[in-house]
């Protein structure tokens, strides 16, 4: 992220760059001529000339996602400095205090008065979390601040999941249509394939969500096209221009948005949009986050995978907007009788040694299956992989779940079946898809034992030859 920090005193300037000068490309805009040398000389990157003039902006090549810092030091006239930046085209503006307490919380009010949009900082808070904080939160204001806008002259929009629509789908199409400020009027949520899986139907059911069937020929009857959970390549080219995606995936090449925001270090989608909806100060519906609860537990098996901080950050947030009740009704449909037929099956037709698992199930009626069961069995003592494959229709689909510590799933699978096959994920939960007659053509036979002892080389193999890595 680039920092403009507007500042006349060096030792307020060498704390910014202490504090600042790891993650930000930051640099100082000075009145005096003397200053500008000396910082330059020590290898500050400096700008100098009067910050009251738009121009001392302009050349500094200032832009909407660009930080502006501006020191309060009781000399500065703040309001021509902060309305020069304005007129630049700055919208995240910061007012570094000289002091916290209640003097700063006056300066605060006053400032807010006039400028609603400035943030004021104390210079505590510079080597705390605040700042950061801070920052991530006004870009991802400023991000939300501009889809809204774009979408707003839009009469019909659709907000496009992935086929069988998990909880992560469905919530994330609830609170993005929360942060659009739409109704289901004006903004569906849709999928070329409704959901299937016990548990998704059910939560549809009790929290009322309408997913609507969608095809290539009714995409054109929609004024704005949004993703969420998904990115265009998912679809195979059925999907042309999309104006908005929103996915904590692996990032997929290909297409060009007008917006995004992908971040795969997040567990859920919905971690995602709780930020968004949180940095416009958008209220929540209970229905909404208890959706957006429940597809947060869901996505990171409550904190045993792919979870960070801003999972939990989210998880905690939402909580007291949720109905609990109502989850616990939503998560008793996971466990069913057929669900429990193929834990018995794969339990039959497994490999298990040295705390890896590995079984082929034979032909299941969906997909929904074979990740089950794969989670199933991770939570076996001493298990520390599971893959576990099927035959759904016309391929054969690959579920593999590991601890998280040390290789990553994904990396197995792109290197197992990428190359026959659509394969990708984290590092510790992946997925791959393969034809039949691709997989029959490069591994052979598809009788059960002989699929298991395939499953069990490859994986096999690839944690053999694959260096270990330390999970972050």
């Amino acid at each position: 992220m680039r920092c403009l920090a507007v500042c006349q005193n060096e030792i307020v300037i060498r704390m910014l760059n202490e504090a600042l000068s790891g993650g930000y490309d930051l640099e100082f805009l000075v009145r005096a001529a003397a200053m500008a040398r000396r910082l330059r000389s020590a290898g500050f990157a400096v700008s100098m000339g009067d910050p009251e003039t738009t121009s001392l902006f302009l050349k500094a090549d200032l832009t909407p996602g660009t930080a502006v810092i501006i020191e309060d030091d009781g000399h500065q006239r703040l309001i021509p400095i902060i309305e020069a930046a304005h007129n630049a085209g700055g919208t995240l503006i910061y007012v570094l205090g000289a002091s916290g307490g209640s003097a700063a919380h006056r300066r605060e009010q006053q400032l807010k008065k006039r400028f609603p949009e400035v943030s004021y900082l104390t210079p505590g808070e510079l080597f705390g979390s605040a700042l950061a904080t801070e920052f991530s939160r006004s870009l991802t204001r400023l991000r939300v601040q501009q889809y809204r806008h774009y979408f707003h002259d839009a009469g019909r929009i659709l907000i496009l999941l992935h086929n069988d629509p998990d909880p992560d789908a469905m919530a994330s199409g609830l609170a993005l249509r929360t942060a659009l400020r739409r109704t289901r009027a004006t903004a569906k949520i849709g999928a070329f394939r409704g959901a299937t899986r016990p548990e998704n139907i059910r939560m549809q059911q009790m929290l009322d969500i309408h997913v609507e069937p969608v095809t290539t020929d009714t995409l054109g009857n929609y004024d704005r096209v949004a993703m969420v959970d998904v990115q265009p390549a998912y679809f195979g080219g059925k999907v042309g221009h999309v104006d908005l995606v929103i996915d904590h995936h692996p990032e997929q090449p290909g297409y060009r948005p007008v917006f995004k925001d992908v971040r795969t270090d997040y567990g859920s989608t919905c971690t995602i949009l709780t930020e968004h909806l949180r940095a416009v100060d958008e209220r929540i519906s209970e229905r909404t986050a208890t959706a957006m609860l429940y597809a947060i537990k869901s996505d990171t098996l409550f904190f045993n995978r792919q979870a960070n901080r801003v999972d939990i950050e989210a998880f905690s947030y939402l909580y007291p907007l949720a109905d609990a009740t109502l989850i616990r009704k939503m998560e008793g449909a996971e466990i069913t009788p057929e669900r429990l037929d193929f834990v018995v099956t794969a339990r039959n037709n497994s490999h298990f040694s040295d705390q890896v698992f590995c079984a082929y199930l034979g032909a299941a009626p969906r997909d929904d299956v074979v990740p089950y069961v794969a989670d199933f069995y991770l939570q076996l003592e001493n298990v520390r992989w599971t893959v576990i494959g099927a035959r759904v229709g016309d391929a054969i689909t690959v579920s593999v779940r590991n601890l998280g510590y040390t290789r990553n799933a994904g990396e197995f699978v792109k290197q197992a079946f990428g190359g026959i096959g659509s394969a990708g994920g984290h590092r510790a939960m992946a997925k791959a898809v393969i034809p039949v007659a691709k997989y029959e053509a490069t591994y052979g036979s598809l009788d059960p034992e002989a699929v298991t002892s395939r499953l069990e080389a490859l994986v096999r193999h690839f944690l053999r030859n694959q260096p270990e890595k330390k999970a972050r």
